[in-house]
């Protein structure tokens, strides 16, 4: 195997929901996607569905960030412009999710969500670590950031 196939990682499209593989050391420089030529990274969260939430939460090796959330959920809303400004600041090392509880209940069933909004990082398709309640953007990225130092 050669250096360059083992310092890839895979960077699921936001768009397409295709595998891409990104060399680590340009993964700051954001790139576009190989099927679809869209941007793989936009500094915002995207909106994930039971058709990309593998695509994106199993598959890919940058960490996954979801946010598990209802319309009719209050503290939700409140906290929605602190997940979309963390987004800015923490892609393209992570990349972070919205999953709409109501619309996509059997998901929500897989993870146990029992209260929202629940952030659940994801590593290597694995849960890693989990916070329930809303939370300000900088707590948002620490909490973020420190959950995938520890792993």
């Amino acid at each position: 195997m050669t250096t360059a196939t083992t310092d890839a990682l895979i960077v699921t499209c936001p768009s397409c929901a295709t595998a891409n593989r990104v060399p680590r050391e340009k993964l700051n420089a954001g790139g576009a996607c190989g099927r679809c030529k869209k941007p793989l990274f936009a500094g915002e969260p995207i909106t994930l569905t039971a058709a990309n939430f593998d695509a994106h939460a199993r598959l890919a090796n940058i960490p996954m960030l979801v946010d598990f959330w209802a319309p009719w959920c209050g503290p939700c809303r409140q906290m929605a412009p602190a997940f979309a400004a963390a987004a800015r600041q923490l892609e393209p090392a992570m990349r972070l999710g919205k999953l709409d509880t109501e619309a996509e209940s059997v998901i929500a069933g897989r993870y146990g969500i029992r209260s929202i909004p629940t952030l659940i990082l994801f590593q290597n398709g694995r849960e890693i670590a989990r916070q329930s309640g809303a939370m300000p953007e900088r707590a948002i990225v620490d909490w973020a950031r420190g959950a995938t130092a520890a792993h």
